[in-house]
């Protein structure tokens, strides 16, 4: 740590499920400078101060996406969020809303994983392809229309600030739905009517109230919101075609 250039004060919210009936905060007074961290701050607690802190980490770069928390009730990146925008405190650091808590800081992604493997946000290629065919190459342009929602690191400050998640567990959430998008948008799948009976439901893009929160907490720009909304045409396109099909039959 460089020179310090003050003190900070951090109420982390606690919880061992093991022992503890309800979440509880707990205050450490931290030394900062001015390039330190929030995520660095915890690492301090952790190194110096009180060792049974959980949370978790990897690059320390916006990359990884694993130390997302609640930073004064706002999702945020611990990593890319500094002590020296709260200081003197107090600062408060809880675990992502709306995700169960396994300790600590520690939120359990469960239920957003299988939201994905529901989604199929995976390539499908149009065409069966075997690793002799080489590179499945695509044009720059063909690109640009997917690749801002091709940024999504799995953070789950989206769903962390969705209110209708919050208030509906059924609806797919914001980062499943822009990865859905990704590969709708990419011109070398095939898997979009494989996606499009969930997206058209309830549970996927019509579940939306484009509140726009997720938009705003995301690190990355993979702007949720717009791909949802972009995803809305299409989608009513789908039911209309499907009355039209009907009628005619």
């Amino acid at each position: 740590m460089s020179e310090p250039c003050g003190e900070i004060e951090l109420q982390v919210q606690r919880y061992h499920p093991e022992h503890d009936a309800q979440p509880y905060w707990q205050t450490y007074h931290v030394p900062y400078s001015y390039d330190m961290s929030v995520l660095e701050g915890l690492q301090y607690v952790k190194d110096r101060l009180d060792g049974t802190l959980t949370f978790r980490w990897s690059c320390r770069m916006a990359i990884c996406g694993t130390c997302g928390c609640m930073i004064d009730n706002q999702p945020a990146l611990a990593c890319h969020s500094f002590l020296r925008d709260f200081a003197p405190g107090p600062l408060r650091i809880a675990p992502l809303a709306h995700l169960p808590i396994v300790r600590d800081l520690v939120i359990d992604p469960s239920d957003f994983l299988e939201k994905m493997g529901r989604v199929q946000a995976y390539l499908q290629p149009q065409e069966a392809r075997t690793p002799a065919d080489g590179p499945y190459r695509q044009r720059p342009a063909a690109m640009a229309a997917y690749y801002d929602h091709a940024q999504c690191i799995n953070c789950l400050l989206c769903y962390a600030a969705c209110p209708q998640y919050d208030r509906d567990r059924s609806f797919i959430g914001p980062a499943a739905l822009a990865l859905a998008q990704r590969y709708n948008l990419d011109d070398r799948d095939g898997g979009r009517h494989a996606r499009q009976p969930l997206l058209n439901s309830e549970e996927g893009v019509w579940g939306c109230t484009l509140v726009g929160s997720c938009s705003q907490v995301c690190p990355q720009g993979v702007d949720p919101a717009r791909a949802i909304n972009r995803n809305k045409l299409p989608s009513a396109l789908d039911w209309l075609g499907s009355k039209l099909f009907r009628r005619r039959g």
